[in-house]
């Protein structure tokens, strides 16, 4: 247990050292620069954490492993329901453009707990003029930890996302690439915003 929870307590050092960051005029960044992207990252991060608009709740309920790059024998034996929950912060932009911070823990494939916490960031596009309807892809970003990989040494991540809401409610989506029988899976996770 000691060793499970100084995995998450090396991520949540991590994700607070990084919203620590004094806020700042983002459009007094050059962005065209690996600094000026990264000085904008951070006002992003601090923004939510210091202004958000939502409290989220997570719910993961997918982790399907591609069957095209899986035995099907190891297929059989995982875990693809990864119960767990989280808790996050979220704001959009005039454009619908999504910035949450967020922590998860869930069960993972070997049906061990994998906690996650990271920032994500999604252009996004109304599909109503009421502004209810939306659509996001983008990316996520953070660090987890697991069983089978060094006994949850913290690892960096960053995945694709994509998602699809109505009003506070969120679908959202990540692939994880990898090689044959590791890695490619799809894990899906409900995000509800109050």
């Amino acid at each position: 247990m000691i060793k499970k929870t100084s995995g998450l307590l090396m991520a949540l050092f991590c994700l607070s050292f990084t919203v620590s960051a004094e806020q700042t005029d983002v459009t007094a960044h050059n962005g065209n620069n690996a600094s000026g992207w990264w000085q904008n990252v951070k006002d992003n991060v601090s923004e939510t954490w210091h202004n958000p608009q939502y409290t989220d709740v997570y719910i993961p309920f997918l982790s399907w492993h591609n069957r095209f790059m899986y035995d099907s024998d190891k297929t059989d034996h995982y875990n693809e329901m990864p119960w767990g929950g989280g808790i996050g912060y979220s704001r959009y932009t005039e454009e619908g453009n999504w910035h949450g911070l967020f922590a998860m823990v869930f069960q993972d494939s070997h049906r061990e707990w994998q906690p996650a916490v990271g920032y994500g960031w999604e252009k996004g596009w109304y599909l109503t003029q009421n502004k209810d309807a939306r659509v996001g892809l983008g990316l996520a970003g953070g660090i987890t930890a697991r069983d089978d990989f060094a006994n949850y040494v913290p690892l960096p991540f960053v995945f694709p996302i994509l998602s699809a809401g109505y009003k506070n409610v969120n679908l959202q989506f990540t692939y994880i690439p990898g090689t044959y029988n590791n890695g490619n899976v799809l894990f899906a996770w409900v995000r509800y915003g109050f």
